[in-house]
């Protein structure tokens, strides 16, 4: 049975109520902020404004204006285990990289698992989220909403999370691109796009190469005349399929690799860019941008290349004008009879039900204090969640962004004064400007495990390495040296799961299982000599690590060499099995 509990607001110390919340949206961040309200014991209620779960990944063949959509091709960018919930591990079956129709299937067990579906309102827009007049005092919430048949209702909420995400309002600006409006074909936004259907023998011009727009312009590619891919900067291009085919996102994805490319940001980056141009050479391919690797998103693409030197798809310039049916391209270049074009230009963002001026810009970002927290607010009883991208999944941020949001809803956790939540946010924006390209299009862009960590170092769930290799080694050099999986933020404190150090230990078995359709011969086993190799840079890398977390403690073990010799002994036991 919930209850009302009290709880002590940062703002100026006085006692309020904190017990139901208001979720907007059913998609992978709804679900998993009901899934937190319920572990800090508040009362969740989720309007979702469709008929089911999943927000964007849920296929419409005939979406409505205003709600997320994707095409029917879309294979997810990340990998299974980097984009689960950090106490769901995806089932073993499931293939790495998957469709979106069974990205939604694990969405849905993981709803059912947790027992969301009660708490969800389906077919129910939220029409305004208003402050109650006693706002300062009580922090509540009007929120309006609307069934499908048309019935109105206000109710009052002590919290609110927004998880509508940002991939519901095209951007189309017609105006970069004269004569689009007497063109003689037909034009669309990528948001239209549903499959090649209709496509048969046209050529086709697709406007902009983030993702989407190289996911279109190979789709288009196997059924029509000819397609056109233009592009103002150029793009990196990266496979799902990574170093000795294992998913991409899983090598080079640890905490030394991280820490690597912050101490030393240009010889990663230079290293990178040179993988990356021995699987082709992107300026050969016309793809080569003028930013570097970790500067923008890279595009996330297998067939690209494949279908670039077929000839299939060619790479073009950004459009000077259209004339007609023919589009005329920045280096001189005309391209006549286009029957399509599809303007894959990216999504504006917007919270129509939200008062004016509660969400203000800073420089093309949200004003949000950690991309979550209004920092004008009398009291901190709205958060937006999953409103952010990263090189790597949002499920995991959006998450943390969760369990973040409903502990300070309860007064455990404290926010810092508006003025310092302004500096903060004035510093994070400098930052991104300063670390990333194209900020106006991604303002939203953050590091991966180094906001992952930050928000977990508050709610005290960072996981301890010193520790974990002291006491687990097993685990904690996967931990260390391993892909940086979501469970590691289950190890310890407020929301520890018992079964977070056995899905760190068996991640690479749920990798391998999807493999399994045909079994091949064993290779013959490797020296012992290879091994001892292993363990080597193993134990440099990790040694490496400890001596830039924390000298201190390194010093003082290593003051203890007996200590030292048999942990390491310890760790090669457990790594390689050598019992």
């Amino acid at each position: 049975m919930l209850f009302k509990k009290i709880v002590s607001n940062q703002s100026n110390g006085s006692i309020i109520m904190v017990r139901t919340v208001a979720v907007i949206g059913a998609g992978p961040s709804g679900l998993t902020s009901i899934k937190s309200c319920l572990e800090e014991g508040l009362e969740p209620t989720c309007f979702e404004s469709s008929e089911d779960i999943g927000g964007l990944w849920r296929f419409k063949e005939h979406p409505d204006p205003g709600r997320a959509n994707i095409y029917q091709s879309v294979i997810i960018n990340s990998s299974k285990e980097m984009m689960s919930y950090s106490d769901f591990p995806p089932p073993a079956h499931l293939p790495n990289n998957m469709h979106h129709s069974q990205l939604l299937i694990y969405l849905r067990l993981y709803a059912e698992t947790f027992d969301l579906f009660k708490h969800i309102v389906f077919q129910t827009t939220v029409v305004s989220v208003r402050q109650r007049p006693d706002f300062p005092v009580s922090g509540q919430w009007e929120v309006e909403t609307e069934r499908t048949e048309g019935q109105r209702e206000t109710q009052v909420f002590d919290a609110v999370m927004v998880c509508t995400g940002h991939f519901t309002q095209p951007h189309l600006p017609l105006n970069d691109f004269p004569g689009i409006e007497e063109f003689e074909g037909r034009y669309l936004h990528s948001w239209e796009y549903r499959s090649a259907e209709g496509l048969q023998g046209k050529r086709v011009v697709v406007v902009g190469i983030g993702n989407s727009g190289g996911d279109i312009a190979v789709d288009a590619s196997r059924v029509a005349e000819q397609v056109y891919l233009s592009t103002r900067k150029g793009a990196w291009v990266v496979s799902r399929v990574g170093a000795g085919g294992l998913p991409g996102d899983l090598v080079g994805a640890s905490r030394l690799d991280k820490l690597l490319q912050k101490l030393f940001p240009s010889w990663i980056t230079r290293m990178m860019e040179n993988n990356l141009n021995q699987s082709f050479d992107h300026r050969l391919y016309g793809l080569q941008p003028k930013h570097g690797f970790f500067a923008q998103i890279p595009v996330v693409n297998d067939d690209l290349p494949g279908r670039i030197i077929s000839g299939r798809v060619l790479i073009k310039p950004n459009i000077r004008e259209i004339r007609g049916s023919s589009v005329a391209f920045e280096d001189g270049s005309v391209v006549d009879k286009v029957d399509v074009v599809v303007f894959a230009t990216g999504y504006n963002y917007d919270f129509p039900f939200l008062p004016s001026g509660l969400l203000a810009n800073s420089n093309h970002r949200l004003s949000l204090y950690r991309h979550v927290f209004p920092p004008g607010l009398a009291r901190p009883s709205l958060a937006v969640v999953g409103f952010i991208c990263n090189l790597g999944a949002i499920n995991p941020l959006a998450e943390m962004q969760a369990r973040w949001a409903t502990r300070v809803f309860k007064g455990l956790l404290t926010l810092p004064s508006e003025e310092a939540m302004l500096q903060d946010i004035k510093r994070d924006t400098s930052t991104l400007q300063n670390r990333f390209a194209c900020l106006e299009r991604h303002p939203l862009q953050v590091d991966h495990i180094p906001y992952l960590d930050s928000m977990a170092e508050e709610l005290g769930v960072r996981p301890n390495l010193l520790g974990l290799l002291l006491r687990e080694p097993g685990v904690g050099l996967r931990v260390l040296l391993g892909p940086c999986t979501p469970y590691q933020y289950r190890l310890r404190g407020p929301g520890q799961w018992d079964g977070a150090r056995q899905a760190i230990l068996t991640q690479w078995e749920r990798v391998a299982q999807p493999f399994r359709t045909r079994i091949a011969a064993q290779p013959e086993s490797k020296t012992r000599a290879s091994c001892s190799l292993r363990l080597t840079l193993t134990l440099s890398g990790a040694v490496l690590l400890l001596t830039l977390y924390t000298r201190h403690s390194l010093s003082s073990l290593l003051s203890h060499p007996t200590g030292l010799l048999y942990k390491m002994y310890s760790l090669s036991e457990t790594m390689w099995g050598w019992k």
